[in-house]
């Protein structure tokens, strides 16, 4: 018989693929064996069709649970700790305030009641004029927005003054 040297690879792959086979593989509710007596013991059903290929979950350690509750901050906060963090919470909430309160007065007086001052290019583009005129109407209105929930935010936040034994009775 003459085979070409090209071929004889190809059947030795193929004569050696019928070893890779897989036996006869049985099913038990999640787990999956080939080993006869094993499946006849717990009633296994024979999987017709197909190769079956089964990968091993590794479970977590639990040390890796411990770890992590124990770097996470504890959940209580000091009652001295917290009337800090809210005085400070407050001071920072009062700033900005003020600052958005100036800003607020400074685009009222640059808006001159709905007709500021025209600016030099404004003068023949009455276009840029306008679109500026607008630019600074939705200026205030974003920071009478922003005033109004810099001030919500100061009503939720307890005050600093420090409560006296007499109002707790």
């Amino acid at each position: 018989m003459n085979i070409p040297l090209l071929l004889i690879p190809l059947l030795v792959a193929a004569s050696g693929s019928t070893s890779w086979a897989q036996d006869r593989i049985y099913r038990c509710g999640n787990e999956y064996t080939n080993t006869v007596p094993e499946a006849q013991a717990k009633h296994c059903k024979l999987i017709s069709g197909g190769n079956v290929t089964v990968v091993q979950a590794q479970k977590p350690s639990g040390g890796g649970t411990r770890v992590a509750a124990a770097t996470q901050p504890s959940q209580r906060v000091d009652a001295g700790e917290q009337r800090a963090k809210d005085s400070d919470s407050r001071l920072i909430l009062e700033s900005e305030l003020k600052r958005a309160e100036a800003l607020h007065a400074e685009l009222l007086k640059e808006f001159n009641n709905g007709e500021p001052e025209k600016l030099g290019a404004e003068t023949r583009n009455n276009q840029k004029y306008l679109d500026r005129v607008a630019d600074l109407k939705a200026k205030i209105s974003r920071n009478e927005r922003d005033i109004d929930g810099i001030r919500r935010e100061l009503s939720r936040v307890p005050s600093a003054a420090p409560q006296s034994s007499s109002a707790l009775k």
